[in-house]
């Protein structure tokens, strides 16, 4: 039997995370390759739909990851994707999926060892959690 490796969905916002993303892989940073990274222009185009759709794509754990609070390069974009996630949490737990499987970070460019730090803890959070319900059966697919 084989571990189980946990789907992890990370919504990046450009100039940001996704550049924290780059500089972890150039820095030669050692991080699960389970994770699969989606560039938005900023987290602020998440929604709750695009969440959800991840989670009911087969995703163990999925995270938002945008500018540091206050340093948005959209002025807003980290605040309401910070509601956002907060509400599917909610939604998460109203069918029986625990919240905790999605997770909202802020870190600026330079920040590529919290990157790979971030991508370790998701992923140790989704292995401690063990696939959902819904993701299950991509697991068992894939076999």
């Amino acid at each position: 039997m084989t571990e189980f490796e946990p789907k992890i969905i990370a919504f990046c916002c450009n100039y940001c995370a996704f550049a924290a993303a780059d500089l972890a892989g150039a820095m030669r940073l050692q991080y699960p390759h389970n994770v699969r990274i989606v560039k938005l222009p900023c987290t602020g185009k998440v929604d709750a739909l695009l969440l959800m759709k991840a989670f009911e794509d087969g995703a163990d754990a999925v995270f938002v990851a945008g500018c540091l609070e206050g340093q948005c390069h959209y002025l807003e974009g980290n605040l309401r994707a910070r509601k956002r996630v907060t509400y599917v949490k909610r939604l998460l737990e109203e069918v029986g999926i625990e919240g905790d499987r999605v997770e909202i970070f802020n870190l600026s460019s330079a920040m590529g060892g919290r990157f790979a730090e971030i991508v370790e803890e998701m992923t140790k959070k989704a292995k401690d959690l063990g696939p959902t319900y819904i993701s299950k059966k991509f697991h068992t697919e894939a076999k």
